[in-house]
């Protein structure tokens, strides 16, 4: 992987020092050449008329996505975020009063509020599997689990690949072998996951999918798409239908599309749609292999470098690590951290406990810093950073003793 050629092609490097990625990572040329090709025949020539002209690049996104993850074009929608495209797969399913959703330990915030709400609106319960030894969720529990589940009330297991704190891998893929066995359906929310590292549906076995463009793809805020099994799209309707999802055949009837595509609107982003399929291709162009060989390299040099300054801690789990790396410094506030590499050019980002609340509160954490590493990262922009926390933790240490 050429660092230097893929740094010439982010014009983000020549500005910033960027451990944002698992926030919202810098665009590429490509991506942002891609939108504005597309603003500027909009601007000149109309809105419809710029959709008509680029249809056939617009739907070319669905092929792209759909090779990205081993998956069937008409198994995708376009949607303008991972929260959109997850909240549309949740609330498609059909779950009553005594239903069972099973989770790990380190669920994301919304996802897990949205579980609360059906608790309360439908009196679905919610069952959370623990971590094993290494901070992942436990495969053996999760068996357990099911195999105890003899009235099939277990409806649901929805799980995030990689959650926003922590740095593990949750392994999807046994999860799926499991939801499998059980004929229990599967979602995952792979926001963090998809650009990061190779994801095959096939291999994982999830029934449904969540993903942002903004993260680990380096495609533009507002992009996302869900992934629904063929099988499963047969079975299932969104909550809320258009026009585009669906054909008023007569005054009292309408048919729903029968592909993944009655998930979308009528009204979109497209210039934001070229600039995600343009992502896409960039990320397979690269490959994901070597993405993600890359990421866990600079993941782990970050982890050690950071590990080995005094009162600094690494609160990261797993038995597989990604690219997010948290951290903490004791005594210091980890917003006073952030302002303080944004003051040398340093994006990192934070962690609150209310974000994966259960995982924070298991480890009596509150906040930390988020440092989240992708390719176009180099090990001198990791001692930039590391070179800064330990300036900011030696200046505390002078004031405290003055």
């Amino acid at each position: 992987m050429n660092t230097e050629k893929l740094r010439s092609e982010t014009p983000g490097c020549a500005h910033v020092t960027h451990f944002n990625n698992a926030g919202s990572a810098l665009m590429p040329q490509p991506v942002i050449d891609a939108q504005q090709n597309y603003l500027n025949y909009e601007i000149n020539q109309g809105g419809y008329e710029a959709v008509d002209h680029f249809r056939e690049q617009l739907n070319e996104t669905y092929q792209r996505v759909a090779q990205l993850i081993n998956a069937d074009a008409t198994e995708i929608a376009l949607l303008e975020s991972a929260t959109t495209a997850w909240v549309k797969a949740f609330f498609s399913l059909t779950l009553k009063a005594g239903d069972r959703i099973v989770t790990a330990k380190a669920e994301y915030a919304t996802n897990y509020i949205n579980y609360l709400h059906l608790e309360k609106s439908q009196q679905v319960s919610i069952e959370v599997v623990p971590n094993d030894e290494s901070g992942q969720i436990s495969v053996a529990a999760l068996e357990k689990l099911l195999e105890a589940d003899q009235d099939k009330t277990i409806k649901l297991i929805s799980i995030t690949h990689i959650p926003t704190n922590g740095g593990l891998v949750n392994p999807a893929e046994e999860v799926g072998k499991l939801a499998k066995k059980y004929g229990v359906l599967f979602l995952l929310d792979a926001c963090q996951s998809v650009g990061q590292m190779p994801i095959d549906v096939q291999k994982i076995g999830c029934d449904m999918l969540s993903a942002t463009g903004r993260k680990y793809l380096r495609a533009p805020r507002g992009t996302g798409f869900l992934y629904i099994r063929k099988s499963l799209l047969e079975t299932i309707e969104p909550r809320e239908i258009d026009m585009f999802a669906a054909e008023w055949t007569s005054t009292d009837t309408y048919k729903l599309r029968d592909d993944a595509r009655k998930f979308e609107y009528y009204e979109y982003n497209p210039a934001n749609r070229m600039g995600l399929s343009a992502a896409v291709q960039y990320a397979l162009d690269l490959g994901l292999d070597n993405i993600w060989s890359r990421i866990q390299h600079l993941g782990e040099i970050l982890r050690t470098r950071l590990a080995e300054i005094p009162n600094v801690t690494v609160h990261d789990l797993g038995q597989v690590k990604g690219g997010i790396v948290s951290f903490g410094v004791q005594g210091i506030k980890t917003e006073f951290i952030k302002q303080k590499l944004r003051e040398e050019g340093i994006n990192v980002s934070l962690i609150i406990a209310s974000g994966t609340l259960l995982d924070m509160q298991d480890r009596s954490l509150d906040h930390l810093v988020r440092a989240s590493v992708h390719y176009y990262n180099t090990e001198a922009e990791i001692d930039q950073l590391c070179g800064v926390i330990k300036k900011i933790i030696l200046v505390h240490t002078r004031i405290e003793h003055s």
